[in-house]
């Protein structure tokens, strides 16, 4: 998860020596000055003093100063941690999150004259450096701890949802926090379904190994075995399944423009097809991994190809129902689902909690949109581990990582991230995330431990909750 993907370019001019921290202290060079008096500003959290701080430094981002904020509250803003390499005209340091234990690498390139005004702030997620451990607990500590945390959040706004943590099997821990429908004065409750974006990739890669399992299809097959007739003939005679489950297809999204000017026209996965399947490859089917959604559209097409049954029923009957998950779904959103919650998103204009219903597609895809609760979660994890839904060498083929992730720290194996923190813990899984919605699911063998987080709010409400007790439960 990367804390920002957009790249932050502020222009600021400093004269103050540089000690963010009686502990971490960057040297003293230009470009390092820049970066502490970035850090100064963003984490004041006062808009007046951060929009007079970018009109006198780099006038185009005042016009973008409520997305800085917004980013602000998303973070909490930031702790200097450690300092990099600090040149004249580059500086590196490693950030936390004050909200939560994301790290981040901080890069400022300045100009080489004075006032070096800043050219370009670069700042990505990365995974927690080694010299930065967090400390195991007992289960009883670390759920004391995960409570803590969740009443912090829910308070700041920042969680609403359901948290559920499971040991062998069996519910261990379970919270929920805020409204899920804030005109109705409906709370939230452990039956609450909430949408779960990208999650579905984890049940249409099972149901694709499901049809491996049972001689229907091989991983290796092109799409054009399938789908004979796609309209763009050198993707359909490249890309494999195999490429399509790992995202290294080169099949590209298909959020975007063209995707919000005909959101409520997809109905079917084969209008997806009709408006991007005369697109071209990125890149060459197997050279590297880039998120595909649209690839995972394209097995949901697979799926219907090689059962004969619609993919919605297929995953009903072959997924939701052998695992008990009475309350897992992607029905349209003119249907009424009565326990389904309403998102809420800040990703607006006016960066205040509104309604995501004019960002939601008609309906969840083989790619992610459907909606789940914590408990038909749990019940997904204990399936797979007990294998009803898989043999457990296919179990074990669909959750083993089998290409990095860029930025290390994970793999991603066939719609399963596959993670092992650096004390040794493996957990695979699958988060969600878009306007109003976020989700996680981990799957910890080692540990026998599951952690199911859903809430209605932005990313990385349920991420960074789910991240939280992950680091801190016992190894085994």
């Amino acid at each position: 998860m990367e804390i920002r993907t957009v790249l932050r370019r502020t222009a600021l001019i400093l004269l103050a020596p540089v000690c963010l921290t009686a502990q971490v202290q960057l040297p003293d060079t230009p470009a390092a000055h820049q970066l502490s008096s970035w850090l100064v500003a963003f984490d004041s959290g006062d808009r007046a003093t951060l929009l007079a701080f970018l009109q006198k430094n780099f006038p185009a981002r005042a016009a973008e100063i409520d997305d800085e904020m917004g980013f602000r509250e998303q973070t909490g803003g930031f702790d200097l941690k450690k300092a990099g390499d600090c040149g004249v005209t580059k500086c590196t340091a490693i950030l936390q999150e004050r909200d939560s234990d994301q790290f981040g690498r901080i890069v400022v390139d300045v100009d080489p004259a004075e006032p070096h005004v800043i050219k370009e702030v670069e700042l990505r997620a990365i995974p927690r450096p080694a010299d930065f451990p967090i400390t195991r607990m007992t289960e009883a500590e670390a759920l004391k701890a995960f409570r803590a945390y969740l009443d912090q959040a829910a308070a700041a706004g920042r969680f609403s949802g359901a948290a559920l943590v499971a040991k062998n099997g069996k519910q261990v821990f379970t919270a929920v926090y805020g409204m899920a429908d804030r005109d109705k004065k409906i709370p939230n409750h452990p039956g609450t379904q909430f949408r779960i974006g990208s999650m579905n990739k984890m049940f249409t890669a099972t149901a694709v190994l499901q049809l491996v399992q049972a001689g229907k299809l091989n991983l290796t097959d092109p799409l054009a075995k399938y789908l004979p007739d796609y309209p763009n003939k050198d993707v359909a005679s490249k890309v494999t399944i195999h490429h399509l489950l790992t995202h290294t297809g080169g099949t590209g999204d298909f959020f975007g423009p063209e995707f919000d000017k005909h959101r409520l026209e997809l109905r079917r996965f084969e209008d997806y097809v009709k408006l991007y399947g005369e697109r071209s490859l990125a890149f060459e089917p197997g050279s590297r991994w880039e998120y595909s959604n649209y690839g995972f559209l394209l097995l949901g097409l697979v799926v219907q190809k090689a059962s004969g049954q619609d993919y919605y029923d297929y995953v009903r009957e072959h997924i939701f129902k052998p695992a008990g998950m009475n309350s897992t779904d992607s029905l349209p959103e003119d249907q009424a689902v009565p326990g389904r919650s309403v998102g809420y998103t800040k990703m607006n204009d006016k960066r205040e909690w509104l309604p995501n219903l004019d960002t939601l597609p008609y309906r969840g895809t083989s790619a992610g949109g459907g909606y789940s609760t914590v408990e038909d979660l749990l019940a997904f994890a204990n399936a797979l581990q007990n294998h009803k839904l898989l043999d457990a060498k296919y179990v074990d083929l669909l959750t083993t990582g089998k290409v990095e992730r860029p930025g290390g720290g994970s793999k991603y194996g066939y719609g399963f991230s596959d993670e092992v923190s650096a004390d040794g813990v493996r957990c695979f899984g699958h988060g969600g995330g878009a306007p109003g919605m976020n989700g996680d699911l981990k799957i910890c063998p080692q540990s026998s431990y599951v952690i199911a987080v859903l809430a209605n709010l932005d990313p990385q409400a349920a991420g960074h909750a789910s991240d939280f007790i992950t680091a801190r439960l016992p190894k085994d």
